[in-house]
Formats: structure tokens, C-alpha cells, sequence
């Protein structure tokens, strides 16, 4: 069930003289990828096919997550009218697929499926959390708050499905932190890069993985503050087992902002030292 809509919004309130030029790729490419959420669901539905309570939550979460994606997409559009927001997105999915049919998880057991869920949503509340805290245009603000307080009821929703299974399948700490590890440097594969490359680069220019990792991530590392890092360090204690208010809580999120501060600054030297591509933008 959806807890808003599309026309809640206040579309009217979308001032162009607030946007922050170097958000706007950014939110074509989120687009992208939380449009693509149906495919998710499936991998999910295929993996916990003998759970049917689950797969209706996936379902669930499914729904929300494309709204998310078609939301982003209206709000990139008013910002760049020119922005083709399904064709790039078909051209995303045609280009980034999913084994919908999987009979296992690619995490090793559904405990550790369930771990690496809760790390996408830990990651993607704090980031509409420090998008919309960032952002001084009014109708993106309010998208990022209202997608951040839904990533945040996601993580929760696999959390406590997390505990169903752990209860069964008795997964080690150590297993545990090795999957939310894993599944957190998954961050810097294809599927941001290209969804940035879809959504931004003009027709005619390849794919560069290198590029477009940089082109996205040097952006939105930008946008993190302290606070973001400290509350998903806790997120990722919790669904390990650890302690999420502890010392080594905060000493982890200390090295952890430590870390993405290095990546963002390595990121825009990568960016700097390249001829720049010309992304697509309102003329």
C-alpha cells in the first residue's frame, strides 16, 4: 500500500531558479534505477518462491519503488525539459538486466538476501535524506522526503523478514557482515554507472564504466554530510547484529566518512583530468 501519490505532490511549487545544476544528473539516474524495481521483485519472488507472504511484500515494495523512479523522472523533466525519461529508461533496461528466474540467492542463502536488501535501503534513505536536506528547490525536497521515509519503512520490511529467516537458517555475525560488506561495495558496479550513462550522456557517446562511476559518484558523494554516514552506520550494525549506538559504531562511521570523503575527492580528480563529455541538458 502506498503511503502517497504521485498528484500529492505540489508540482506548482517546482521553482527552475532553486535547481542545483549539479543534482540533475543525479536524479535522472536514481530515476533509472528505482524505476527498474518491478525486475527486483522478481529476482525476490523467484528466490523466496515458497513464501508467499514475502512475495506479496515484494510486490509491495515493488509499486513503491516505481513510483519513486516516475516521480524522480517528472521532477528531471521540469528541470530538463529535453530529459527522455522512458526512453532512457528502456534503453537502461535493455542494456542492465536482472536474473528474474533465480532459484537461489547470489548472497548464499535468503538471510544473507535479506542482509543485502537492508543495505540498499539503509543506502538509499540516507542519500534522499542528504539530497532533500541539501536541495533548496522546494518540490525536490519534498520527493526526497517523502522516498527517504519509504526506504527507511523498506529497510524495515526486510529487516524483520531478515529475522524470520536468521531464525531458521542461524547465519554467524561474521557471514553476516561479510554479505552488508559485499553488497555495499557493490555501490561502484554497473548499475549506477550505466543508469548515469542513460540518462545523461548524449546519443552517439559509449558506455565508460570508469566515466560514468565518476560522472555519478563524484556528484553525489558531494552531498553527504557526517550525520548521513553516522545513521547508516548504525542501520548496517543493526541488520548484522552488532551493537548500533556502540563505540565501534561510531569509530565505523568515523573511518566510513573518512573513506567516502577520499572516494569523492579521487572521483572528482578522475572528472577533472578527463576532456569532459557534454551531458544532455536544456538548451
Amino acid at each position: 500500500m502506498k503511503h502517497w501519490t504521485i498528484e500529492q505532490v505540489a508540482w506548482d511549487r517546482f521553482d527552475p531558479s532553486k535547481v542545483d545544476p549539479e543534482v540533475v544528473p543525479l536524479i535522472k539516474a536514481a530515476a533509472m534505477v528505482e524505476r527498474n524495481g518491478d525486475d527486483y521483485a522478481l529476482y525476490l519472488k523467484s528466490v523466496f518462491h515458497d513464501d508467499p507472504d514475502f512475495s506479496q511484500a515484494a510486490d509491495n515494495w515493488a509499486v513503491e519503488e516505481i513510483q519513486h523512479g516516475d516521480a524522480l523522472g517528472r521532477w528531471a523533466s521540469l528541470a530538463d525539459p529535453t530529459f527522455e525519461y522512458m526512453p532512457s529508461f528502456q534503453k537502461y533496461r535493455e542494456g542492465y538486466t536482472i536474473d528474474v528466474k533465480a532459484d537461489a540467492s547470489v548472497r548464499g542463502s535468503r538471510t544473507g538476501e535479506l542482509i543485502a536488501r537492508c543495505m540498499v535501503e539503509t543506502g538509499t534513505s540516507s542519500y534522499y535524506t542528504a539530497l532533500g536536506e541539501s536541495s533548496e528547490e522546494p518540490v525536490l525536497k519534498e520527493i526526497c522526503r517523502l522516498i527517504a521515509a519509504d526506504e527507511y519503512r523498506h529497510f524495515k520490511l526486510f529487516y524483520d523478514h531478515m529475522k524470520r529467516y536468521l531464525a531458521r537458517e542461524n547465519l554467524s555475525v561474521a557471514k553476516r557482515l561479510r554479505v552488508a560488506l559485499s553488497r555495499i561495495g557493490e555501490t561502484e558496479d554497473d548499475e549506477l554507472a550505466f543508469a548515469f550513462h542513460c540518462s545523461n550522456d548524449p546519443e552517439g557517446v559509449p558506455y565508460e564504466h570508469n566515466r560514468c562511476s565518476a560522472g555519478y559518484m563524484g556528484r553525489a558523494m558531494g552531498y553527504y554530510r557526517f550525520r548521513h554516514i553516522e545513521r547508516s552506520t548504525s542501520m548496517i550494525f543493526k541488520s548484522v547484529g552488532l551493537d548500533p549506538h556502540g563505540r565501534i559504531a561510531y569509530l565505523s562511521a568515523r573511518l566510513g566518512w573518512r573513506l567516502l570523503c577520499w572516494k569523492r575527492d579521487k572521483f572528482r580528480r578522475m572528472l577533472d583530468a578527463r576532456p569532459a563529455t557534454p551531458l544532455r541538458q536544456a538548451a
